[in-house]
């Protein structure tokens, strides 16, 4: 929603000023120019990213128009479903929450919280740990090691789209740069044609100039800010169910996991002690 909202105002800020300025909107429709600063984006981003790459751009954008961050009752709705699996792991044995990380997407526990169900990464990552939590004996520094190591992936996989569309927003100045450059080419060749065209010729010049610093530090870099605060909330996430994980295989019970894994949330989504424990027992704090 900010998003949208901050591209709006972008948007209304430059055309506000500009009009109240005297300037006339037409003037800023200048099709050759979109033309050749778009055509170079995309040629440049073709020629310095994989095909995989590219695919997880396009599927990562979506993100940052979507309401995907955990609020506060977010992060206590996952952590009571985990506290009620290992209740049922603790009175019946582990083998009796096998259905539930086999098949997470039937559980009537973990399905109470739809935004850990929606969310593919934290749970396969919950899941696939728990599996191999079932599968025997796996001492907890050996859990905490395989759980870094799909950590440190995620991130690694994901950096490059940060970077990549950084490097898009850093290069526009420059793409807009050459589009005035060739239309001051242009200019030169009409010279001959009167003011009146020279003067069109520079406007529609200036305009790529414009629109390469505008797209540049208006949106693109922005956009990529907020991917990188998206996919560090990402990963604090599964770091928050690794703490969770990881406390209950060192003995302690799901209540006091749950404690250990609320300290590692962001504090400002971070539920009190006193909040999570009337989540955890079922009531509502007065």
């Amino acid at each position: 929603m900010f998003v949208i909202i901050g591209i709006i105002v972008v948007i209304a800020a430059i055309v506000a000023g500009f009009t109240i300025a005297g300037g006339n909107l037409v003037l800023l429709i200048q099709i050759s120019e979109f033309i050749t600063i778009g055509g170079a984006v995309i040629g440049s981003v073709l020629i310095a990213s994989p095909l995989p790459l590219i695919k997880k751009i396009i599927g990562m954008l979506p993100e940052v128009f979507k309401n995907s961050r955990n609020t506060k009752e977010d992060y206590m709705q996952m952590l009571k479903s985990f506290v009620d699996l290992f209740i049922i792991a603790q009175r019946e044995g582990l083998l009796a929450i096998e259905k539930h990380v086999e098949e997470p997407d039937k559980s009537e526990i973990l399905t109470r919280n739809k935004k850990f169900i929606e969310d593919e990464k934290r749970k396969n990552f919950f899941c696939d740990t728990m599996k191999v939590m079932l599968a025997g004996s796996v001492p907890p520094h050996e859990m905490e090691g395989l759980m870094d190591a799909e950590i440190e992936t995620f991130e690694k996989e994901n950096r490059p789209v940060i970077e990549t569309i950084t490097r898009v927003g850093d290069s526009l100045p420059g793409l807009g740069i050459v589009a005035a450059v060739l239309g001051i080419i242009v200019t030169m060749a009409s010279i001959n044609q009167g003011a009146e065209a020279v003067g069109h010729h520079v406007a529609a010049a200036l305009v790529g100039t414009f629109l390469g610093v505008l797209l540049a530090y208006g949106f693109v870099n922005p956009l990529a800010a907020n991917l990188s605060n998206l996919i560090e909330d990402k990963i604090q996430d599964l770091n928050i169910i690794k703490t969770f994980i990881l406390a209950y295989a060192k003995g302690n019970p799901p209540f006091v996991s749950a404690e250990i894994a609320r300290r590692t949330i962001f504090s400002d989504e971070r539920p009190t002690f006193t909040e999570l424990e009337s989540s955890l027992r079922g009531r509502k704090e007065k």
